[in-house]
């Protein structure tokens, strides 16, 4: 046998060694893993009893969870509810505070009166009063008064108290009984007013 043959004969022979034993190998692999993989279904494979322990601990967690939430919302109602309590007890404490200036001013007239002997310096202390309280709620709290004579009529803004006939074309204001106050859009009290109506023909 020629030196050639020899070592193609013992390459031939080393790789189907390498060939069995990777086979060998490959088996003895596969049978353990799966010996591995039956003994760790077998360990992982809780029982009944355990399997009803983790479902009860479980729902003992999410009852906990629900009772909190339960409460913290419970605590967050009460807290909205003493907030808007109080925006409403204290909502007028501002305006109550600014108007007791005036109150003050009408008081040092009340006293100035019982010593004066001119009754126009009574009526220029009140005029000025009336016109800072004005000032004071057109500015500071956007309180607007409207109703005048010569305006037209708008049921939406005016109540009508009496009506009579005269030379218009449109319904108009005549006389204002009581002027009308809005709170920036929001009518607080309507123009109560003597409206002039078109003649009827």
């Amino acid at each position: 046998m020629s030196e050639e043959n020899q070592n193609a004969e013992a390459a031939e022979n080393q790789t189907e060694e390498n060939v069995d034993s990777t086979e060998t190998k490959e088996s003895t692999d596969s049978t353990c893993s799966a010996e591995n993989n039956e003994n760790q279904e077998q360990q992982k494979e809780p029982t009944d009893a355990e399997k009803i322990a983790a479902l009860e601990k479980e729902n003992a967690e999410l009852k906990d969870q629900l009772l909190r939430r339960a409460a913290d919302f419970d605590n967050y109602r009460k807290r909205m509810l003493k907030e808007k309590q109080d925006t409403f007890d204290y909502a007028n404490a501002n305006l109550l505070g600014d108007l007791l200036e005036s109150l003050d001013n009408f008081d040092r007239t009340v006293e100035a009166s019982n010593n004066a002997t001119d009754a126009k310096s009574i009526a220029d202390g009140i005029k000025m009063i009336n016109k800072n309280l004005v000032k004071m709620l057109e500015d500071k709290y956007n309180l607007v008064s409207y109703g005048k004579p010569g305006d037209a009529f708008n049921p939406d803004e005016h109540e009508a108290l009496r009506s009579e006939e005269g030379k218009v074309k449109e319904p108009e204001i005549k006389e204002v009984y009581l002027k009308g106050y809005k709170l920036k859009e929001k009518i607080i009290r309507h123009a109560k007013v003597l409206v002039t109506m078109p003649v009827s023909e």
